[in-house]
Formats: structure tokens, sequence, C-alpha cells
């Protein structure tokens, strides 16, 4: 009889090493993420392929050694207001819910602008959020603060490699589009060139107008390491901050809550509990006072062409007048 030969252990030199050329892989290209994880490391951190993440934070801390200046910090303040509106207006209120219309190239540009806030590619946002709608809050909302942690729902989900992928099934109208399908499996093309871009500014600048105080690498440090890592937890807040602090006008099937400071920080996405309650509509402010820049902007685009068809919030829910 020959002996039964046993299967290498998972943790297998060979096996860490594919794991790793893996890992370093997707940092450039997504489409090299593998295959989906088994349902045991669904909370399980890959530090690898998270290291950029990490170096985003840490990069902040360069600001002990290139210091500050007028023009960097409007630089980082200017990008953080743009990409905020990016992400709200693009990627969450028109690739997640289809709130107006727009033409292809312009589309195109939308999600470029998307990608440059360092979240990843339009499919793989607009397939979470969609996905985090039809569970909010239930065991399959993978930034729940009520199923998981906190600091689960703020950060730890995009950490773990479950997470990684673009569930196409859930975008289905949008995988049709080979530019979005390239711009989601390269997505670091455009940070980088974000990165690139600010340290060739700063560096002009050095040379042509050196009363301004800045520096190539003060360029990058304000205007990429902490407006990109201000722009993430700020964002992340409506995942997290937005389903535990707050109030609620309507009583939906989840912990939705509207929060009138976030709204100021997200430019509109505070009014988490009506959104949860009429997802589709372009604005989330339900009442006059609740600010809505994006929602303003969003109108000026619709009245110059570039956007139509912006989906109201309709008559019967502004009459509404349940409180959870």
């Amino acid at each position: 009889m020959h002996a039964k030969r046993s299967t290498p252990p998972a943790t297998s030199p060979p096996g860490r090493l594919r794991r790793l050329t893996r890992s370093l892989r997707a940092w450039f290209d997504a489409g090299r993420l593998g295959a989906a994880p088994e349902a045991s490391e669904s909370q399980r951190v890959e530090w690898v392929r998270i290291l950029p993440f990490v170096v985003l934070h840490g990069g902040c801390l360069g600001v002990l050694w290139v210091g500050w200046s007028p023009v960097a910090l409007g630089v980082a303040g200017g990008l953080y207001l743009l990409r905020m509106f990016a992400l709200t207006a693009f990627y969450h209120r028109y690739f997640s819910h289809r709130a107006f219309k727009t033409s292809r190239p312009l589309q195109f540009v939308f999600a470029l602008l998307g990608n440059s806030a360092v979240q990843r590619g339009p499919l793989w946002w607009a397939a979470h959020h969609r996905k985090h709608h039809r569970h909010a809050d239930e065991p399959q909302d993978v930034h729940s603060p009520h199923v998981h942690s906190f600091l689960w729902s703020h950060m730890g989900w995009v950490t773990s490699r479950a997470n990684f992928a673009t569930d196409a099934k859930q975008v289905p109208d949008l995988v049709k589009f080979p530019e979005l399908r390239f711009l989601d499996r390269f997505n670091v093309i455009v940070p980088l060139l974000l990165l690139g871009g600010l340290f060739l500014l700063g560096d002009v600048l050095a040379r042509t107008s050196p009363g301004l105080g800045t520096s190539g690498w003060q360029m990058v440090v304000w205007g990429f390491f902490i407006s990109t890592t201000v722009l993430f937890h700020v964002s992340v807040s409506i995942n997290s901050l937005a389903h535990r602090v707050g109030s609620r006008r309507y009583a939906t099937r989840d912990h939705s809550r509207n929060n009138w400071w976030l709204a100021v920080l997200t430019l509109g996405e505070g009014w988490h509990n009506n959104h949860h309650h009429y997802p589709a509509a372009m604005r989330q402010g339900h009442r006059w006072w609740e600010i809505d820049p994006t929602a303003y902007l969003l109108r000026a685009m619709a009245f110059v062409g570039l956007i139509w068809d912006l989906k109201p919030v309709p008559e019967r829910i502004l009459s509404q007048q349940t409180r959870a």
C-alpha cells in the first residue's frame, strides 16, 4: 500500500510567497486580487495589501519636517472640498444611486475626480454602497457599527481581504463601460498622478515664487497625505457615526441618523436617515434648513446642461411627519 500523501498546510512557505506576491501586485492592479477568501477570513487584516493605506497616514507626520505655508493649506483645503464633492456627488449620488444623468465623457470625468479621493474605483465604491443599502445594519453589512465594532465599521472593513474585490453583480449597469472597468482595476494611477502633480507644483512655486514659502514635499504632505487622510476619515464617518449619533426623522429598518455637523463636513451627506428613507433622490436635505451643498452644486451643473433628470424627493416623502 502507498502511504497517503498529506496536504501541505496553508501557511507553507510557497503558499505565503504566493499570497505576498498577489498582495504586492494588487497595489497596482486590483484585478490581481485572486479568489474570494473563506468566510473565516472576513475580518482578517491583510497587512501587506494595506501598506499604502498605512503609509498614507504615516505621511502626515512629514509636516514635522516640511512645515506649513498659506499656499499649502489652501491647496489642501481646496482638494478636500473638490474631492469630497466628487465622492458625494459622483461616487455616491451618481454611480451608486443614479440620481441624475449625464453624458458618457462626463461620466468618465466624474469617475476620475472620484478616484482622486483615493477610495478605490467607482465600481468598487458603488458595489459596496449598494450592498450596504440592501443589508443596512444586518450581518451582511460589512461596515455596520451595530453588527461590528465601531473601529471596524469606521476603517477596519477596508483592511480585510474579503472586501478588496469588486462585486460586479452589484453594478451591472456600470460594468458595461470598459473605461470604468479599467479605472476600477488600475485605481492607483490617478492618485499617483495627483501626488506627482503636487510635488511638481510645489517645486515650481519654490523656484519661481520663493516668497510663498512652499516646496514640492510640503505640497505633497499637505495636499496629498493630510488632505486625503482627513477626507477619508470624514467620509467614512457616515458609515460609523451617522449610524450612532444624531436624530431620526423616519422609522427606517436600520439605525441611520441625521447629523447637521456631519452634513457640513461632508457637503450634505450627514442627513443619513433622510437618505436611507429615500435613497434615490439627488438631494439628502429634506427641509430648507438642512444644508446640502452637493445638491446646490448639482443644480448649478444642471442649469448649465452638464447633467439632467435630477431625481427629486417626492412630495409624499416630504409631507411625512413620522419620527422614529
